[in-house]
């Protein structure tokens, strides 16, 4: 980074700070280690939740600067664990505990009502938590301005999303000198407006945001996220779309758009990703044999695997537009004599209660085959060879009667009646009211035998211990052919990009924050490769499922050599978001924070 920060001192809030809870977490954690070097003193400030703190926090003695400030701050009923986060660059963090400055509630409430106008009357615990988190934040800032710890003037303070702006409204209440920049990265009234299934892009500008806020039962939450925005030294947003709905439903343009990257050095290279796609493709296809082989067969050499990874948002993330678009692939593909097959996974994290049982049997079934062909397969091999070197007609016989018999139990065990499942686990909700499984069925994917589009709803956490696939979430990616992410509403978009930077393909959309980044910037190569950025903006729900319809198409009956083109640009274009290039953005806001009085 060429720009020379302004700032000292550096301390960036955010309720995923040791919390992988979504995208922050990914945005925090992977930037960190390019940012502090810019600082004399650069720490992160996140809830203390004992278990995520456990895995990788380790808590150390704090410096004696700090000592004074954190005692002072037990004496308020807040307690601090200060030590190091275990990412890369292992960034000095402060952890707070705030349950006991739970009867501050009230108080709090009425205090941001009475100098910020936030609307606090009707709000739950789930306001009241991040509040009380930011209040404690804000007491540890102006517990260690008070005692000169750093100067406030060449000190910023950077909270992320309405949780932790709370922080810069009590900091101006006190006021501090601490310089303070807040980062939206998504606004709380534009993804309800959409999630409502409302045009959101065409009403910016014709409604009354508190009186949409009202409607939509989330004014505590947007009068505090507005006022964050307002109070700050600088506003942030994370790109040029979220600026535009920021402007408009926040009230502020945005000094800086901090756009999302990745520490590219933590994925593989190119020749890496091939040898990767390789094993997890292994692993997915043993999947796709004990869920579909039991009921029939297809040929996995000729499947593709297309995802989805996402939050359970339906006509947020576009799994309605998706699941229209795979209904028009399997139509199409039944019409003809191909042989393509494809599975498409939706992978979204659901409340459920463990793998299906049948899924556990067919699992443990293969297993049984897979082993009982191993266990035999020296012999195998070794009679095979000592025929052909004794040039011997084998005549069928290189499988023993035994052999034969054997496996035709362990097949005749294996085999089930009926259909594959459409959900790989039970869900808490009933599936009739699962709008994703509902969708399936109202399209006809059923993952009948005739079907050329397989479909599987897969709602756990892709954390290695599932039951099934066991993978973690970016092995699984490796082993996918096409990531398909068709969002209406997408202040950036994580996936699309780690997507690419793992060589696997992906479809993103001009609503996109990283599909419009990557638009701009590849729309002087003409023909799209390796990321397709279909257009959304301003087409109807009908217009933007056509064309995704044909894109996947295309995709789906490219050749070998072609789909290894696009993997090979996938991967050189997810270079363009590194954190190497876009950090900087940060050291930015933090500058003109500082220089803003």
């Amino acid at each position: 980074m060429e720009e020379k920060a302004l700032a000292s001192s550096v301390y960036e809030i955010s309720w995923e700070v040791c919390n992988k809870v979504g995208g922050i977490y990914s945005v925090i954690a992977s930037k960190t280690q390019l940012l502090e070097g810019n600082y004399d003193e650069y720490v992160l400030i996140g809830p203390y939740l004992k278990e995520k703190a456990e895995q990788d926090f380790i808590e150390e003695e704090p410096p004696e600067k700090y000592v004074e400030t954190i005692e002072w701050l037990e004496s308020q009923g807040i307690i601090a664990h200060y030590g190091t986060w275990l990412i890369k660059g292992e960034p000095k963090t402060i952890l707070l505990e705030f349950q006991g400055v739970r009867d501050k509630s009230n108080d709090l409430k009425r205090e941001f009502w009475e100098t910020h106008g936030v609307d606090s009357l009707f709000s739950s615990w789930e306001f009241e938590e991040p509040m009380l988190f930011s209040y404690a934040a804000a007491q540890l800032m102006l517990g260690l301005e008070e005692r000169r710890v750093f100067n406030p003037e060449k000190t910023v303070f950077q909270a992320h999303e309405w949780m932790t702006g709370f922080a810069i409204l009590k900091l101006r209440n006190a006021g501090s000198k601490i310089r303070t920049v807040f980062t939206t990265h998504a606004t709380i009234l534009g993804r309800s407006i959409a999630g409502n299934n409302q045009d959101l892009y065409g009403l910016l500008g014709k409604f009354n945001p508190y009186e949409k806020a009202r409607e939509l039962n989330i004014s505590d939450k947007f009068t505090a996220e507005r006022a964050a925005a307002q109070a700050s030294h600088v506003f942030t947003t994370v790109s040029e779309i979220t600026g535009k709905e920021s402007e408009y439903i926040l009230g502020r343009k945005p000094d800086v758009l901090l756009l999302n990257g990745l520490d590219l050095d933590n994925y593989p290279s190119i020749e890496e990703t091939s040898i990767k796609h390789v094993t997890s493709r292994k692993t997915i296809r043993e999947f796709l044999a004990y869920t579909f082989f039991p009921y029939y067969q297809f040929d996995l050499k000729h499947n593709l695997s297309f995802y989805l990874a996402a939050r359970y948002e339906f006509e947020n993330k576009g799994i309605d537009t998706l699941i229209e678009a795979l209904r028009r692939v399997n139509e199409e593909l039944k019409k003809t004599d191909t042989q393509r097959t494809i599975s498409a996974f939706i992978f979204i994290a659901m409340p459920n209660n463990g793998a299906k049982v049948e899924l556990l049997e067919n699992k443990n079934y293969y297993r049984h085959i897979k082993g009982y062909v191993e266990s035999k397969s020296g012999e195998i091999l070794s009679k095979i060879v000592n025929d052909f070197l004794s040039q011997k007609d084998s005549n069928g016989s290189i499988l023993t009667k035994e052999f034969i018999q054997e496996m035709k139990k362990d097949v005749l065990r294996f085999r089930r009646q009926g259909k594959p499942v459409l959900c790989t686990h039970k869900l808490y909700e009933t599936e009739e009211n699962n709008r994703i499984i509902r969708a399936f069925r109202e399209a006809g994917l059923t993952n009948s035998d005739e079907d050329k589009v397989k479909v599987i709803l897969y709602p756990a956490f892709l954390d290695g211990h599932d039951s099934l696939l066991n993978m973690e979430f970016n092995d699984a990616v490796a082993g996918c052919h096409l990531g398909i992410f068709p969002s209406y509403y997408e202040p950036w978009g994580y996936t699309p990009l780690e997507s690419a930077a793992l060589g696997v393909p992906a479809i993103t959309t001009d609503l996109a924050g990283f599909g419009r980044f990557i638009k701009k910037k590849t729309k002087h190569l003409g023909k799209e490769k390796g990321i397709y950025v279909v257009e959304r903006e301003q087409k109807t729900k009908q217009e933007f499922t056509d064309q995704l319809f044909k894109v996947m198409l295309d995709f789906a009956l490219m050749d070998h050599a072609e789909r290894v083109d696009h993997k090979i640009r996938a991967k050189e274009l997810s270079q363009l978001a590194d954190w190497k290039h876009l950090a900087i953005n940060y050291l930015d806001a933090h500058n003109k924070a500082i220089e803003r009085k």
